[in-house]
């Protein structure tokens, strides 16, 4: 794919690798239009300011990725599970939505309901989410990391980047 990002894509991709130290071909594809590129950006930086930890965001990332067959970003998010402090069984249960203590199983029990019922969820959902120790804010936090990670899990299964994780 030639390059013809620009500018405001090109400050971007700056931004992603003094993140990471390197810019993920994902993101190398969503910069073809640097509206979505900012998108993804903006999102990600404010969900990481938020109350949720990166080991819970990483691990509703990778249930999120699980439910919508991504497996450019089940690896991605395997790698940044590990660097945000998952070990390779709490990687593994998340995909399939159980946590390694009530908390985190409360958030990936409230997620996948989020996904399977399309946010259509129950007095009970959001009950067992708010014993689990999630505040109301934790769970719109929980929601847009959802939304935010299938955004990128559709981007991939459309383009199909070389996964580089």
């Amino acid at each position: 794919m030639p390059n013809t990002n620009s500018p405001k894509a090109e400050e971007l991709l700056g931004l992603v690798k003094q993140k990471l130290g390197m810019v993920p071909n994902m993101l190398k594809t969503l910069a073809q239009s640097p509206a979505a590129l900012e998108f993804y950006v903006a999102g990600s930086g404010s969900l990481g300011g938020g109350k949720l930890s990166a080991k819970e965001r990483e691990m509703i990332a990778l249930l999120t990725a699980n439910q919508n067959s991504c497996n450019y970003c089940s690896a991605a998010h395997s790698a940044l599970g590990k660097l945000a402090g998952l070990s390779t069984t709490e990687i593994d249960q998340s995909r399939t939505g159980h946590g390694s203590d009530p908390r985190s199983t409360g958030i990936l029990a409230f997620a996948q309901a989020v996904l399977s019922k399309k946010g259509k969820v129950s007095d009970q959902d959001l009950a067992a989410a708010r014993s689990a120790s999630l505040s109301d804010g934790e769970i719109f936090e929980v929601v847009g990391a959802i939304a935010l990670n299938t955004f990128t899990n559709f981007v991939n299964n459309v383009a199909e980047p070389v996964v580089d994780f």
